[in-house]
């Protein structure tokens, strides 16, 4: 395993205002897999300064998401909302250093300077009015007014860092206005929050998405001003729906707890979020410890993912085939006992689950399939009329006789089977559709044999007596 001169220590850091989306988990598994491939540590960060619109329940969901994904934190969660002495003991180091000032403008005054520039073709921002620089006068300080905190933003020269996924990226000083580190309350803003925190946190790779973009030479300038190291940068493109636009609740489930309830297993959340935007190689399909091996910030794609349901469809269905039937029973029954599935008596859950995984592309897909050896068969008429003729009865009447005594092997009433068709000089359908009726109540079903032997000797005589 590679590894690096510094202790690798990258961070997922959601806001809860709302689920764990797509794209997060994207972040929080790159972010993870980095760590767990250089033996590093994994932080999770709750960035919930946001009051009004942050929720215990959105932390729950968050945290929920990350745990049936199995992206385990080293260490966290931390809440920022914990952290507001740290915050405002920052706050002050940077006005006694004179990296920050306080500003008296009013939210309208600002607004009206950002209204002049505009009208002047001018990019809107503060004007500086409150700006300290030598030999310049400040103007008298409102009585009745609770003043901002702003950044001390350097007003020439460029912000550059090389970015692990996008390159290197220039933002000039001049397009970065004086940013409001902290409120009238003394409540502290988000990027000066996350500055702090990757200081305090000793971070060294921050892995996010794209629409962080604009938020980074902000964060780079306030770590430089309180004399921190600067992580390296890697900002992922978004994911898009299969017509190409931004992924939204309009292209179906965008939340990752969506996607149990609908059946998806966690392994194949993993393996189809890992290759949104990273590659391999040709490789397709690979076990959450593989990709760990693999990982690196080399192969991540600069341009935008499409989520395409049916492949991870497909993935889903490979890794139920691989799953343990005893797990997928697991998951399946609940669903099962809703729709009134019957357990007493039936097939054992594990084995038909096991004996149908074979098309299922999700679990609530093969629960449904499943159910016709848990409930009572109840043909259409049209399709007894159609198949249990009284021509077919003398024949499923020496199908009985055989199975009440034939080795109960799907081996041996398979051979049994055969027999019955060759002295009746008649092929399968002619048997196995009024056969399949008669046990499960359609026609749709695994081969003839295999269901025979599963729904167990008593059961295939019980149902085939009601018929003849």
């Amino acid at each position: 395993m590679t590894t690096t001169a510094t202790p690798v220590r990258t961070r997922f850091a959601p806001s809860p205002t709302g689920y764990l989306h797509l794209g997060g988990a994207r972040t929080a598994l790159y972010s993870w897999a980095y760590a767990r491939h250089f033996g590093g540590t994994f932080v999770l960060r709750i960035e919930d300064t946001d009051v009004e619109r942050s929720t215990p329940e959105a932390v729950q969901a968050i945290i929920e998401g990350m745990k049936w994904l199995g992206l385990d934190h080293d260490e966290g969660p931390f809440y920022q909302m914990a952290r507001m002495d740290r915050y405002r003991e920052v706050v002050a180091q940077m006005l006694a250093e004179g990296t920050a000032y306080h500003c008296y403008s009013s939210p309208e005054e600002v607004e009206a300077m950002r209204e002049r520039m505009r009208a002047a073709g001018e990019k809107p921002r503060y004007d500086g009015t409150w700006r300290p620089e030598p030999g310049k006068t400040l103007p008298a300080i409102p009585a009745d007014r609770k003043p901002v905190v702003r950044f001390k933003n350097p007003l020439d020269g460029d912000v550059t860092w090389d970015d692990v996924v996008k390159g290197t990226i220039t933002i000039s000083n001049r397009e970065l206005d004086d940013l409001v580190i902290a409120r009238p309350d003394g409540t502290p803003t988000y990027n000066f929050c996350v500055a702090v925190d990757d200081w305090d946190m000793q971070i060294t790779h921050v892995i996010r998405g794209d629409d962080h973009v604009n938020n980074t030479p902000r964060q780079i300038n306030i770590l430089r001003a309180i004399g921190a190291p600067l992580p390296l940068y890697g900002h992922l493109p978004m994911i898009l729906g299969a017509d190409g636009e931004k992924l939204s609740k309009r292209h179906g489930a965008v939340s990752v707890m969506d996607y149990p309830a609908q059946g998806f297993l966690p392994e194949a959340m993993l393996n189809y979020l890992a290759r949104l935007g990273w590659s391999h190689g040709d490789d397709e399909v690979f076990s959450t410890e593989q990709f760990c091996e693999w990982f690196n910030l080399n192969h991540l794609s600069k341009s935008a993912a499409q989520f395409n349901n049916e492949k991870l469809a497909w993935l889903n269905n490979h890794y139920i085939k691989q799953a343990d039937n005893t797990r997928l029973a697991d998951l399946a029954r609940p669903q099962m006992v809703a729709v009134g599935a019957v357990f007493e008596g039936a097939p054992d859950l594990a084995q038909v689950l096991g004996m149908m995984k074979e098309r299922a592309n999700t679990v609530n897909e093969l629960a449904a399939a499943s159910m016709l050896f848990f409930r009572a068969p109840q043909p259409e008429a049209e399709l007894v009329t159609q198949h249990i003729t009284d021509a077919i009865k003398p024949v499923l009447a020496q199908f009985a006789e055989r199975i009440a005594t034939v080795e109960w092997s799907k081996e041996a009433v398979a051979a049994m089977i055969k027999e019955v068709l060759a002295a009746n000089t008649i092929k399968m359908p002619l048997l196995a559709m009024p056969l399949r009726l008669i046990l499960t109540g359609q026609l749709q079903t695994p081969a003839i044999d295999q269901v025979v032997v599963m729904f167990g000797r008593e059961t295939v005589l019980a149902r085939l007596a009601k018929w003849l």
